[in-house]
């Protein structure tokens, strides 16, 4: 059960959405970020959803968070997952300070004050993902960091003010040690440090523009520096929070997008008629029988992504199983989200196979959820551990 008292669609208006929903397919054409959609839900405190009260936030857990990146994702998917990321580095805030871990206030208090976070994680070919990083993290004498290294898929990237990121330092006497840290993007630009590559032409998730990120020896500051910890698995809240934080939010957008894709499917249905029955689509035993099937797949995902979200917030402990939980939600959202918006578009017949219909971009769009951590053979390998073990060596 989310919150007493909480109204999606107080934090969420219709209204506001239907804006955002009518502005999708120009970003999708144009391949642009979706500046008014950033500017419209900052205005209404979306951005500090998962702040607390006492720090300008909405207080939110992550449950409800969940719930409301659905009913984004359902009116325009890559806004939603752009600002997935910003809200990954506020939901991993909640997570430490609800531990009694206070080390990123910062992050709290920025996003209420309207500052946007980045998520600079991924590297080209790394798939140790948080585990491991190509990125030099090289310390100095006053305690700050200088990243060097190449970051991919840094979605907000025309707008981001701070980057979430980790380095490997590999010169200190405990190295290697993998450090977490905060670079401002005003300092590491105005200092030549920072480069954004304007390189986001993709299939789907246009509206992200997710561009490559190069790092130059741009600092992050002592008191940006959050974690040095050993390479390799770690039991530190902090990757707890971001491998639980991220798979929760990102199986939300995508089972946000299958719940649009079947209601665009329910709503052609209903509209098409037969030639040869004279009936509509609706009243069609094997057009019932697929919406049958997606609404099925469908549903079982949003009690899932709530008892997760609801797990993390209450501090259950599911022990060893908890990456696995993770990665396996994250799976199924996307595998589920893929399948319904198949069957949506053999619902929806021949003009969804036209660029300006609303299913073909859901289509490029979904696509995008294959390639984000857990990727199928990751999460297919967590599981498989935490079920038989791991494989000899």
């Amino acid at each position: 059960m989310t919150a007493p008292g909480f109204d999606p669609a107080a934090l969420l208006p219709d209204e506001l959405l239907e804006r955002i929903r009518s502005r999708a397919a120009t970003h999708d054409r144009a391949n642009t970020f979706p500046q008014q959609d950033l500017d419209e839900l900052k205005a209404a405190g979306y951005l500090s959803i998962l702040v607390p009260r006492d720090r300008g936030g909405a207080g939110l857990g992550l449950a409800e968070a969940s719930v409301l990146q659905q009913r984004l994702a359902g009116a325009a998917p890559a806004t939603a997952l752009a600002i997935n990321m910003h809200l990954v580095w506020t939901g991993v805030a909640k997570v430490l300070r609800d531990r009694g871990i206070d080390d990123l206030a910062f992050v709290q208090e920025g996003a209420a004050a309207g500052e946007v976070f980045a998520f600079g994680i991924s590297e080209a070919g790394n798939d140790l993902v948080l585990f491991g990083s190509d990125t030099d993290a090289a310390p100095q004498p006053d305690g700050s960091y200088a990243f060097t290294g190449t970051k991919i898929f840094t979605s907000l990237a025309p707008v981001w003010t701070q980057l979430g990121l980790h380095g490997l330092d590999t010169t200190s006497p405990d190295a290697p040690q993998m450090i977490y840290a905060f670079v401002g993007r005003a300092d590491a630009e105005a200092g030549g440090t920072l480069v954004t590559r304007d390189d986001w032409d993709t299939l789907g998730m246009r509206g992200t523009q997710s561009r490559t990120t190069e790092l130059h020896g741009a600092v992050a500051p002592p008191d940006r520096v959050v974690r040095r910890i050993p390479p390799g698995p770690n039991p530190d809240p902090l990757i707890f929070g971001l491998f639980g934080v991220f798979e929760l939010l990102l199986a939300s957008v995508y089972t946000g997008i299958a719940r649009r894709a079947l209601e665009l499917a329910v709503q052609t249905a209903g509209k098409r008629r037969s030639k040869k029955t004279g009936k509509t689509y609706s009243q069609d035993p094997d057009i019932r029988w697929r919406v049958a099937e997606m609404a099925l797949a469908y549903d079982a995902l949003p009690p899932q992504l709530e008892a997760i979200g609801r797990d993390i917030d209450g501090f259950v402990d599911h022990g060893s199983r908890w990456f696995s939980l993770l990665a396996g939600v994250k799976h199924r959202a996307v595998t589920m989200a893929k399948t319904v918006v198949d069957d949506a578009i053999l619902v929806a017949g021949g003009s969804s196979y036209f660029s300006g219909s609303e299913l073909s971009r859901l289509y490029r769009d979904v696509l995008a959820g294959l390639f984000h951590p857990s990727d199928p053979e990751s999460a297919h390998s967590t599981v498989a551990s935490a079920w038989l073990g791991p494989v000899d060596a």
